[in-house]
C-alpha cells in the first residue's frame, strides 16, 4: 500500500508540476499521471488498482464535502432570478441535449440517461480557477456564475442518487422516479434544517475549545456519520457528504474548517482524479477520436448557447450572460463520477467513459482560451445586431446598473431582512418560536457574529 502511495504521489506531482509549468490545470496533470500508471499503457499495473479505487472513493467524498461548505445559503438567495433561471436552462437544455446526442448516436435509454447528466454539469473547480487565472475575480458576471455552479452541484448530487436508483431497477419509471425526487427532496430538507437547528450550536457552546486539530477530526466525524446515514437511508454516500458541507458551511468556523481541509481535499482528490486516469486506454482515444470531438463540440456551443440565454432571461447584461456562458464550456468532477458510476453498474457502454474523460481533458484545455473569445464575439454581436435588438441590450445595462447602484452598501442586509419577515410571522406561535429564532441565528452567524446576543436579548424582551 505504501508502494503505491508512493508511486501515485510522485507521478502525479511531477507531471502535475509540467503542467503547471505550461499553465495548464492540474487536474489534467493528475488524470495524465493515471494513464501513466495505469495498466493500459504499459501492459501492467504499478499499482494496486483496488487500494487507488478505494482511495479515490474517499477522495469523491472529500471533494463534495468541500464543495458543499463553499455553499453559502445567503449567497445564492442574492443572486435571486439569475442564479435559478440560469442554471434552470443550462441543466435542462444540456440534458435534453445530452439524451438526444445519445439517441442520435443509436445508444439505448439508460446509456442516453447517463450521457445526458454527465454533459449537463460545468466544473466549479475549473471555471473558478480559469476566472481567476483570468483577472476576473471582482467581475460583475461572477457572483451569478458561482450561485449557478453551486445549483449545478446540489442537482448533480440529486442526479448521482437518481441515477443510482435507476440502474439498480434496470428501467425508468415516471411515477417511481417522481416519488424518489419527492423522498429525496423531503429527506434533503429535513437533514438540513435539522442540522441547522443542532450542529452550529453545538459548535458555538464548544468553540473556545476547538483548537485546529480538535476542529478537523470533529468535522470529518460529522461528515462520516452524514454519510453513514445516508447509506443507511438507500442514498448515495456523495449525498451525505455534501449535505453536511452544506450545514457546517453555516458555522461560524465555516473559513476555518475549508482551510484546515485544503491539504486533505488536495491529496485524495488528486487520487480520485488520478484513478480516473487509470481507466483511460490509450488506444481507445484513437479509435474514438471522432467521437471525442464531436461531444467536445456539443459541450461546447451547448454551453455557451444555453448559458448566455439562461443568464440574459434571468436578468444579467448580454455581456455578462455571454462572459458566463463562455466560463462554462468543460465538464469536469461530477461529470467523471456519473461516469465511473455507471461503468461500476455495468449499465454504461464501455466506450463512453474513455470518450467523456477525452472530451472533458479537451475541452478543460480550451476553456481559458474561449472565455477570451467572451468579450470579442459580444462586440461582433452588438455591432451587427438590429436596432431594436441594441436598444433591448442598452436598456438591460442600465437597468442592471441602476439596480446595482440602488443595491450598494445594502447586499449585506437583504438576507437579515427576509429573515427577519419571517421570523417576525412565525414567532407568533407558540410552538415555533424558540425553533425558528434558533434556526435564523445559525443560519445568520456567518455574517452577524453577535447573533447570540441579540437573540437573547430579543427573546428577553419577549418574555418581558
Amino acid at each position: 500500500m505504501v508502494h503505491d502511495l508512493y508511486v501515485l504521489m510522485i507521478t502525479a506531482g511531477i507531471v502535475s508540476l509540467l503542467f503547471k509549468l505550461l499553465k495548464q490545470p492540474v487536474v489534467l496533470g493528475y488524470i495524465v499521471a493515471g494513464v501513466l500508471v495505469g495498466p493500459n499503457l504499459f501492459g501492467g499495473n504499478l499499482v494496486n488498482p483496488e487500494n487507488v479505487e478505494a482511495w479515490g472513493n474517499i477522495g469523491v467524498l472529500f471533494v463534495l464535502f468541500c464543495i458543499g461548505l463553499e455553499f453559502r445559503l445567503k449567497n445564492l438567495l442574492s443572486s435571486g432570478k439569475t442564479a435559478i433561471v440560469g442554471a434552470a436552462t443550462i441543466i435542462v437544455g444540456m440534458l435534453a441535449l445530452g439524451y438526444g446526442v445519445g439517441r442520435f448516436s443509436l445508444l439505448d435509454n439508460m446509456n442516453s440517461l447517463f450521457l445526458a447528466a454527465m454533459l449537463c454539469m460545468s466544473s466549479t473547480t475549473i471555471v473558478m480557477k480559469a476566472i481567476d487565472e483570468a483577472g476576473l475575480s471582482k467581475a460583475r458576471f461572477v457572483k451569478g456564475a458561482t450561485s449557478i455552479l453551486i445549483i449545478e452541484d446540489i442537482v448533480a448530487v440529486v442526479l448521482l442518487v437518481l441515477l443510482s436508483s435507476i440502474a439498480v431497477k434496470n428501467s425508468f419509471e415516471g411515477v417511481m422516479l417522481l416519488k424518489k425526487v419527492g423522498v429525496l427532496a423531503v429527506t434533503l430538507v429535513v437533514w438540513f434544517v435539522v442540522g441547522i437547528l443542532v450542529i452550529p450550536t453545538l459548535i458555538r457552546k464548544v468553540r473556545p475549545y476547538l483548537n485546529d486539530e480538535t476542529l478537523i477530526i470533529l468535522s470529518l466525524g460529522l461528515c462520516l456519520g452524514m454519510v453513514l446515514t445516508a447509506e443507511e437511508a438507500g442514498f448515495s454516500s456523495a449525498l451525505g457528504a455534501f449535505v453536511m458541507g452544506m450545514v457546517l458551511a453555516e458555522t461560524l468556523e465555516s473559513h476555518r474548517i475549508e482551510k484546515l481541509m485544503a491539504p486533505l481535499k488536495n491529496v485524495f482528490a488528486a487520487i480520485f482524479f488520478v484513478s480516473v486516469g487509470m481507466m483511460i486506454n490509450p488506444a481507445s482515444l484513437a479509435t474514438y477520436w471522432s467521437s471525442i470531438l464531436f461531444v467536445a463540440v456539443v459541450i461546447i456551443v451547448g454551453m455557451i448557447v444555453f448559458g448566455t440565454l439562461g443568464c440574459w432571461w434571468g436578468g444579467e447584461t448580454l455581456k455578462d450572460a455571454m462572459m458566463t456562458g463562455f466560463s462554462f464550456v468543460q465538464i469536469g468532477e461530477f461529470s467523471f463520477i456519473i461516469a465511473a458510476l455507471g461503468t461500476k453498474l455495468n449499465v454504461t457502454d464501455a466506450a463512453i467513459y474513455p470518450i467523456i474523460v477525452a472530451a472533458s481533458v479537451l475541452t478543460t484545455f480550451l476553456t481559458p482560451y474561449i472565455m477570451k473569445a467572451a468579450v470579442p464575439c459580444y462586440e461582433a454581436l452588438y455591432k451587427h445586431a438590429s436596432p431594436k435588438l441594441k436598444a433591448k441590450i442598452d436598456q438591460r445595462e442600465q437597468e442592471v446598473a441602476q439596480t446595482e447602484q440602488a443595491a450598494c452598501g445594502s447586499s449585506e442586509d437583504t438576507f437579515q431582512a427576509h429573515a427577519g419577515k419571517v421570523k417576525h410571522a412565525l414567532r407568533r406561535t407558540v410552538i415555533t418560536k424558540r425553533v425558528v429564532n434558533l434556526f435564523f441565528t445559525n443560519m445568520s452567524e456567518n455574517d452577524t457574529p453577535h447573533s447570540d446576543s441579540q437573540t437573547t436579548n430579543e427573546d428577553n424582551h419577549e418574555t418581558h
